[in-house]
């Protein structure tokens, strides 16, 4: 590594903090509490990185100190924007409609400087195929739990690997956080991963 800054994950999902320590990256983990507010009328990429600006810029106006600040959000996209469902029945509803076809998921990925808030956003999509599935399948997977608090009601790193028939891109963009082009956003800011 070249150079090493402050790293600041701005949410608590576990599935993001793994990926960052699969990558070397030593951080802190200041969860950005704000309210997701999706707004329909804007395209799925702009929506994706507006949420992850937002999340990123509530930490960095907290903090005030030259770290980095890394705000992600992923959303699923089919016939509409999928976020994670309110209760087990919009969950069988959102699996209902993914299940036997191909869907996108999108990651907004910013990345603040909170001592100067000079910032970079970006997206990945990628293309998923769920396996066609009985309601009997579709309420397994819900009884598990693993639905209530993921984009598109399923999480490919868990369970949900057992409907996932195909994906086309980044497999750690459907996960949460797509570590290459994080990778490459943190080279503007002066960090080198490799």
């Amino acid at each position: 590594m070249a150079v090493m800054k402050e790293i600041v994950l701005a949410s608590a999902s576990p599935r993001r903090s793994e990926l960052l320590k699969r990558v070397g990256i030593a951080f802190s983990v200041m969860p950005s509490n704000i309210e997701e507010k999706i707004d329909v009328s804007w395209e799925p990429e702009v929506l994706a990185e507006e949420l992850s600006y937002s999340k990123a810029l509530y930490i960095a106006e907290q903090l005030k100190r030259d770290c980095l600040v890394i705000g992600a959000d992923t959303i699923v996209v089919k016939d509409g924007v999928l976020g994670k469902p309110r209760d087990e029945a919009e969950a069988y509803e959102m699996l209902k409609r993914l299940q036997g076809s191909w869907h996108e998921v999108i990651t907004g990925v910013t990345i603040i400087n909170a001592g100067d808030k000079v910032s970079l956003k970006d997206h990945v999509k990628t293309r998923v195929k769920m396996r066609s599935m009985t309601d009997d399948v579709i309420y397994s997977y819900i009884r598990t739990k693993e639905p209530m608090d993921k984009a598109g009601a399923y999480g490919v790193q868990g369970m949900g690997a057992l409907l996932v028939e195909a994906i086309e891109g980044c497999y750690f963009n459907v996960v949460g956080l797509p570590l290459m082009k994080l990778g490459t956003m943190l080279e503007n800011f002066g960090v080198r991963l490799l």
